[in-house]
């Protein structure tokens, strides 16, 4: 007999869940919709505004993008640094290190006669010029303090990024000393200088170099230098005659070095095996101020007239050309740069811009801010003699 076999039964096949598929096409109608709004939007939308809201979406800006202010310490000649995550105020009553809600994470309550606030985006620096106190703010702490002896007195401190300082003081037997510290406060190279005076330093981003502006006397004349130093060697590897310059500030940059004088701006270009200078000159204007705070460019306030207010803000990149300005009509009362971002703030207005000067945000100076500092994402921290708020566009 044949034998007989079974034929198996072919399976049936489980219908797909319903609740998912319906899931499925939300999720790809949410995409496409988001891709559309890009397109669309794509001129007012960008990478910055999504960081501003994930990195403030839990604090309560109401319906102008300001926070509840917050109480500080004030003083007279008051100047503030945003930091990432907080806020360093400085003055004549001492330096305060705050978060963006307002809690106290530092201070140093003491009376500074001529208050200083240099800072980066991760690190900020308080100290009394032409005396000895130092103090530095860095993670929501005080990360460094110095106090000079022996009759020295600073000049100048300046932060990178990585919390390295590069503090030029008057010392005993010579006419001016640069030390260089890193981010633990551990002196890394002393330059002691005898036969001219150093007046500022910068260190590089990485660490690696360190930037002297020096000033002496020749025929009658003053004259400026620019040392660079490579931080494991004690003698220059480069000298640039600047001429009968004042350096008003400074900034070491990737590759590159900005010095701001009273009528110029020069930029000097680290290329491998040499050094290129150019140079903005601000005449017939008149220098109002400055901030180096943004990336690749210097933000100047220039005006008419010597004693007159800023009539033009200008954008200039690393080879000392003017990008972009815009004409001023009101007193400006600060004014500030971070990443790709400008700010001016007069007394009745904060306004943002973007990297080609175009308004992108703004808002009413109701709570009377004097101050103003900003971060690369475009949000604002303001402040007036007493209190201080988060500003997010």
């Amino acid at each position: 007999m044949e034998e007989k076999k079974n034929v198996p039964v072919p399976k049936r096949l489980k219908k797909p869940n319903r609740i998912l598929r319906l899931l499925a096409m939300l999720v790809t109608a949410a995409l496409i919709l988001a891709a559309i709004i890009l397109v669309l939007y794509r001129d007012t939308i960008n990478i910055n505004t999504i960081k501003r809201w994930l990195a403030y979406q839990n604090m309560d800006t109401g319906v102008t993008g300001e926070s509840a202010p917050f109480s500080h310490a004030g003083g007279d000649k008051l100047s503030i640094a945003y930091l990432d995550g907080g806020m360093v105020t400085a003055s004549a009553a001492g330096a305060h290190y705050y978060s963006l809600d307002g809690e106290r994470l530092a201070e140093e309550i003491c009376s500074l006669e001529n208050p200083v606030l240099a800072a980066s985006r991760t690190t900020a620096v308080v100290y009394d010029a032409g005396n000895q106190s130092l103090f530095a703010f860095r993670n929501g702490e005080e990360s460094f303090s110095l106090s000079l002896s022996g009759g020295a007195d600073l000049l100048s401190a300046r932060p990178n990024e990585r919390g390295w300082l590069a503090i030029t003081a008057q010392q005993s037997g010579y006419k001016g000393a640069v030390t260089v510290y890193n981010q633990r406060g551990a002196p890394v190279i002393q330059i002691s200088l005898s036969s001219t005076f150093a007046v500022d330093a910068a260190v590089s981003p990485d660490g690696s170099m360190v930037a002297v502006v020096t000033i002496g006397q020749q025929d009658g004349s003053f004259y400026s230098h620019l040392l660079l130093y490579r931080v494991n060697q004690k003698e220059p590897f480069a000298q640039i005659d600047l001429g009968s310059f004042t350096v008003l500030d400074m900034d070491f940059d990737e590759g590159v070095i900005w010095l701001v004088g009273e009528d110029r701006l020069h930029t000097v270009s680290l290329l491998p095996e040499s050094q290129e200078i150019h140079t903005y000159y601000i005449n017939p204007n008149y220098l109002k101020g400055c901030s180096l705070g943004g990336d690749g460019f210097a933000f100047l306030l220039v005006g008419r007239y010597r004693s007159g207010s800023a009539t033009q803000a200008l954008r200039i990149d690393s080879s000392a050309q003017v990008l972009q300005s815009i004409p001023l009509t009101g007193q400006v009362l600060d004014y500030a740069a971070a990443g790709e971002y400008c700010a001016l703030l007069t007394g009745s207005q904060l306004s943002v811009y973007n990297g080609s000067l175009e308004f992108v945000a703004g808002v009413e100076n109701s709570r009377a801010a004097r101050k103003v500092d900003l971060n690369t994402n475009g949000s604002a921290v303001l402040a007036n003699d007493q209190q201080a708020w988060l500003y997010i566009p």
